[in-house]
């Protein structure tokens, strides 16, 4: 049984810092170190400013120089200091020794924690902009297995004391969270905001781990950054563990298929396969350093209104269980993906799409917001080092195989088509599978929740046997009949 006040926190909707401070130091049984690395103690200088901070702060520490840190914490495996795994170490360590230190026989009811940071604010010449690592490790219940919330941010502010003290609030609003918030997982997020905006600070990884979150799915969490908007694309791992995009992309050949994957049908295998086939073949492009993408837009998942949870789960189960690292985005032009992935690699980058999602690039109604309209868009577009790989698309009515080469666009765009094409820009994918032609993802998940069987045929194997053993995508369980 929890020993906090929670049912005291509708008092006030939005508490000050101070307050949160305050609140946090009166309450004797929370009590916890601070560790915090590269931007100053911005996080306990709060809890030294309001009431009572005996109350709360164990220790507070800045092993700012490296060789210190090394010799408390360990070595990274990557000798960096900025990362995840130093984080989780400065925390365990630190939550490793107020147990050694503070008796347990003559304090029952203290619930420990151990707040960390390690950051890397904006540099002198404002070439980069900084990011960081922040986390909790706490107990809701005295000798209770430790709880975590990790999180990183990108700083956005140019300045690098403004960056500190957003660091600071987003802080305090993350202990505050992990002992009066942590009911609702999705209501903390938003509360990490509180006094502060995402033009300041940006969430782009979060992951929950611990008792206090055993029911909570993190891919959940990553997409609950997306909708409301805190950053624009997430990323997890088969495991389901949120991953930081600038770790997945950072300096990698980039190939990405966008789609909807409801299910992943053959054609979406044979698209992945023969695209990538291409990809590899490319004489920059590194096998070693590559990187494959399947890609999920809000828009794909907001198709029938609000997003289902469950469906997207379905969806990410079975990208997850072929391996594949799946990326949740706000973009809807594929311009963006590629700014997007420009901010992290200079490598070869491949987009792999069908006939269809080629048309849509060439229509203007998406670059109305662009002063430059189109010719902005694909300058962003074609500018980076990337290419288009052309799944064809089949004429159901005239049995022509329609690729980039017999591709009608509009007669206003056809020489900007021309000058694409002609550059080798857009690469058609000649060993296609005709068979993979006739099948349409709709019709394929319509034929699911209609019963036709025939639905099977359509998706790979491992697919459909996951799909039928975990009733995924809104199936209704049916009785099996011996014939």
């Amino acid at each position: 049984m929890s020993i906090i006040d929670e049912n005291d926190d509708k008092f006030e909707s939005v508490l000050s810092i101070e307050n949160k401070c305050t609140r946090l130091n009166l309450n004797e049984n929370i009590y916890g170190t601070f560790a915090e690395i590269g931007a100053g103690q911005e996080t306990v200088r709060h809890f030294f400013r309001a009431r009572n901070p005996k109350g709360t702060i164990a220790k507070t520490l800045s092993a700012y120089d490296k060789d210190f840190s090394d010799a408390i914490y360990g070595l990274d495996p990557q000798h960096r200091y900025v990362t995840e795994h130093r984080l989780k170490s400065m925390m365990e360590y630190e939550t490793g020794l107020i147990e050694k230190r503070i008796s347990r026989k003559k304090h029952p009811n203290k619930l420990f924690f151990s707040y960390a940071n390690t950051v890397a604010t904006i540099d002198w010449a404002k070439k980069y902009k900084g990011h960081g690592w922040l986390g909790v490790r706490f107990q809701k219940v005295p000798k209770q297995e430790y709880s975590e919330i990790v999180l990183h941010v990108q700083f956005h502010e140019n300045n690098a004391s403004q960056q500190q003290i957003s660091l600071g609030i987003m802080g305090v609003n993350l202990i505050y969270a992990a002992y009066y918030q942590s009911e609702d997982p999705r209501e903390l997020i938003r509360r990490l905001y509180d006094h502060l905006s995402v033009d300041k600070i940006e969430i782009d990884a979060i992951n929950f781990t611990g008792p206090v979150f055993e029911n909570v799915d993190n891919r959940l969490m990553s997409l609950e950054l997306v909708k409301e908007g805190i950053t624009e694309a997430v990323m997890f791992s088969k495991d389901g563990h949120n991953i930081l995009p600038a770790n997945v992309l950072y300096k990698k050949n980039l190939l990405t298929l966008r789609g909807s994957f409801r299910p992943v049908t053959n054609l979406n295998l044979h698209m992945y396969k023969t695209g990538k086939r291409l990809f590899l073949q490319e004489e920059e492009v590194d096998p070693e350093k590559t990187v494959i993408i399947f890609e999920m837009t809000i828009n794909n998942l907001k198709s029938e209104g609000e997003i289902d949870e469950k469906d997207f789960l379905d969806r990410a189960d079975l990208l997850c269980s072929s391996g594949h690292t799946v990326m949740i985005s706000s973009f809807q032009e594929y311009y963006k993906v590629v700014e997007y992935f420009a901010q992290h690699t200079k490598a070869q980058m491949g987009l792999v799409m069908g006939v269809d999602n080629l048309l849509d690039i060439f229509n203007e109604k998406y670059y109305r917001n662009l002063s430059g309209g189109m010719l902005e868009a694909f300058g962003k577009l074609f500018f980076k080092n990337l290419k288009i790989y052309l799944y064809p698309i089949l004429n159901e009515e005239t049995g022509e195989i329609i690729n980039s080469k017999n591709l009608k666009v509009h007669p206003r765009l056809k020489e900007l088509y021309k000058f694409f094409t002609d550059n080798n820009k857009v690469v058609d994918i000649e060993d296609y599978d005709k068979e993979t032609l006739k099948i349409h993802p709709r019709k394929v998940y319509q034929m699911m929740l209609d019963g036709d069987k025939e639905w099977e045929k359509m998706v790979p194997g491992l697919t459909a046997k996951m799909i039928k053993e975990n009733q995924m995508f809104g199936m209704r369980k049916r009785e099996k009949t011996e014939n």
